[in-house]
């Protein structure tokens, strides 16, 4: 069996001080605090730069064997949205009405969600990611993607940090089932759709849940816990 391998290049990321580090951490964590989920949005139009620069960062992300089994379908024509809005308030009122238990119902009932998605309509853009459940080959016979679900949200995480760095927002909307998302976009059978993502501006009146993220304690467990740094170790003196 013939082995291929790709070339390979120097990798030299420049160091930083330990105090520039950290700087740039806590002005990133700062930065993506304040990133909000928005179900309020304006129509002012976006720019498509803007939506492929936020694609491209996406698609740095880290995937299986290097595949890359993401499809971002970018829609801004009014009728398609009309068609995805229509199909997926149809999804969600059964979800909400016969799918989901009592208990799922009470857990977003203090969000103030309902099966109602006028944003669909409202927003510019709405941008669908679909997970490349396989690939072809130059020869055109079926390619084996690897860790598909796992790369694919890598990407989407991308996505939604490059809007919010650029001063969009947005909302991971997943009705259930999507397969209408295939049909509408005509999408081939090698793709599963994995996430709805409305872009845009807020709306001015635009209103978030005032929520409580968990505390680095609640979501972190040092194993073993690291032993405690000696004054100057690791500084810039």
């Amino acid at each position: 069996m013939t082995r291929k391998t790709y070339p390979f290049i120097p990798y030299r990321p420049k160091r930083l001080q330990d105090a520039d580090m950290k700087r740039r951490a806590d002005e990133f964590y700062a930065h993506m605090d304040q990133r909000r989920s928005v179900r309020d949005f304006s129509s002012e139009w976006v720019p498509r730069e803007l939506i492929e620069s936020a694609i491209r960062t996406a698609s740095t992300a880290p995937s299986g064997a290097h595949r890359q089994p993401w499809r971002f379908v970018a829609i801004c024509d009014a009728d398609i949205k009309r068609r995805i809005r229509i199909a997926a308030e149809a999804e969600e009122k059964k979800s909400y009405e016969e799918r989901m238990p009592d208990d799922w119902l009470e857990a977003l009932a203090p969000i103030g969600t309902t099966w109602e998605k006028p944003f669909l309509e409202t927003v510019p853009w709405i941008v669908v990611v679909f997970e490349e459940l396989f690939g072809y080959d130059g020869n055109g016979d079926k390619q084996k993607n690897y860790y598909v679900p796992q790369s694919v949200g890598l990407a989407c995480g991308l996505f939604i940090a490059a809007l919010h760095t650029m001063g969009l927002s947005t909302l991971t909307h997943t009705p259930s089932p999507m397969k209408f998302l295939s049909e509408i976009l005509g999408r081939p059978r090698n793709e599963k759709p994995y996430i709805l993502f409305p872009v845009g501006y807020p709306a001015e009146d635009a209103e978030v849940p005032d929520l409580r993220r968990k505390e680095l304690e609640e979501v972190t467990i040092w194993n073993p816990e690291p032993p405690a740094q000696v004054a100057g170790e690791g500084s810039d003196h």
